[in-house]
């Protein structure tokens, strides 16, 4: 068996290499190994609306619970509310069952730590290995855990409402959103696309919670129209639905709203890197970043590194993938950081990128500056950026090569301070890809040819 765990979960055609006997291995095993210690645990378990979700919930909950621990299902949900759910409630663990933005078919796992965080490898390496025993520990009679409902959760101590319902717990989720907000968003007209994803209630409601006028789209989950050509993958809706509106800017959420893109009053993308930086100038300015830091992956454009020294904010970078950001966040104490592609952390208010709640900041910013969102956007000034999956039979060899490593110096040495040269093994693909940014467009794509040419002959 290879490694199960990818940068962000478990993910796999629904049905077929994630299997609900998969889903049942993974989550009893995660239950064993988080919940040792207590009692009785507690697990939160929520979902996007993908019709695989209901089958691979209940497998997952079977798990969970034949490993003797408590299952408070809260259903569609977005990935960063069940995170702070699982930290709410106090639960060991949390499982999120989504797909994010990959198409339908796709479906995920994700497992929160007691807090709401992520998992390290060391974690998933025991996962994983317990999975490979194959001899689970079983509980029996009493001890089998339970699915909570009212009187239940109230008996295992939960601080929640009288009458528990899924409904009252998004809405405390929603509460949790626009108080981190601290900003009346009245006066400014929002269209949301919430990719007929995990948003599609919460995200509305939050906003217009907050102040805004919303005009909702792609807000009709069927458990089959995820990310159907709509959300942050695909924001030509968004885009002319703006327009036609006359909105002051449009939000595009996806599957499971753990990320957001932007587009301004004209429809034009407001991408991370933008939003990264509107966001740690106004946390600068307040005096509210600490030690003037912005944390971003090594994929952050140029143009972001160029705008933050200016500003007199340091940058540091990490490898790709949003748990990389989290874990330097956590490491330096940081409390701002992100990746290109939308997804953006706030330590001081949840442990995982959170879609919503970078939209609301970004709108705060917008309120509180009565600013347009281009004009915020103007900071930061992209580069242009070239970039080439190179396909190889060895993509550590090759990206390791002395030859590749030398064209690598070499293009460094030619854009000295006019540009840079990224070099990175897909995760997930027999790929290198080859990444070069230049003020000068025509020598980007030059170099990056030339680069590809010599990966490719290794």
């Amino acid at each position: 068996m290879g490694r199960l765990f990818g940068t962000d979960g478990v993910r796999g055609l629904a049905n077929e290499s994630l299997s609900p006997e998969l889903a049942l291995q993974i989550s009893g095993a995660a239950a064993q190994i988080l919940s040792r210690g207590k009692k009785r645990a507690l697990a939160v378990v929520g979902r996007d609306p993908r019709a695989s979700g209901e089958m691979l919930e209940a497998a997952v909950t079977a798990g969970l619970t034949a490993a003797g621990v408590n299952v408070l299902a809260v259903g569609v949900l977005p990935t960063p509310a069940v995170a702070y759910l699982t930290g709410l409630y106090d639960a060991c663990l949390g499982v999120m069952i989504s797909a994010s933005h990959n198409p339908m078919p796709d479906n995920g796992i994700k497992i929160f730590a007691a807090g709401g965080h992520k998992l390290d490898d060391a974690i998933e390496d025991r996962i994983e290995a317990l999975i490979a025993e194959a001899a689970p520990v079983r509980p029996i009679g009493a001890a089998i855990g339970r699915v909570l409902n009212a009187s239940g959760a109230r008996d295992h101590g939960l601080v929640i409402p009288d009458q528990y319902s899924v409904a009252g717990t998004h809405e405390r989720y929603v509460e949790h959103l626009v108080e981190a907000t601290g900003q009346d968003l009245s006066g400014l007209t929002v269209v949301v696309d919430c990719a007929h994803g995990a948003a599609s209630e919460v995200g509305p409601a939050a906003y217009r919670e907050a102040g805004a006028t919303v005009i909702a789209i792609n807000a009709e989950p069927d458990g089959l129209n995820i990310n159907d050509g709509c959300g942050s993958t695909h924001l030509d809706q968004v885009s002319r639905a703006v327009r036609e509106h006359g909105a002051d800017l449009g939000i595009a959420h996806d599957g499971d709203a753990d990320r957001t893109l932007a587009v301004d009053a004209d429809g034009a993308i407001v991408d991370g890197d933008a939003i990264l930086a509107i966001l740690a100038l106004a946390m600068h300015e307040a005096g509210e970043l600490v030690e003037d830091t912005l944390v971003a992956t090594v994929m952050s454009n140029l143009g972001l590194h160029i705008a933050m020294r200016e500003a007199g904010i340091t940058l540091r970078t990490t490898a790709v993938g949003d748990r990389y950001v989290l874990e330097e966040l956590r490491r330096g104490g940081f409390n701002l950081g992100g990746e290109q592609s939308g997804h953006v952390v706030f330590p001081d208010f949840g442990t995982t990128g959170d879609g919503i709640l970078t939209g609301l900041k970004l709108m705060a910013r917008m309120a509180r500056t009565r600013r347009t969102l281009a004009d915020l956007a103007s900071v930061i000034q992209t580069v242009p950026q070239v970039l080439i999956n190179v396909p190889v039979a060895d993509k550590s060899v090759v990206a390791n090569a002395a030859e590749v490593r030398e064209a690598v110096l070499e293009a460094e040495r030619v854009l000295g301070d006019s540009g840079r040269v990224l070099l990175r093994p897909s995760g997930t693909e027999s790929l290198v890809r080859v990444m070069v940014e230049a003020t000068d467009p025509v020598r980007a794509q030059q170099l990056a040819d030339d680069l590809a040419k010599r990966v490719a002959s290794v």
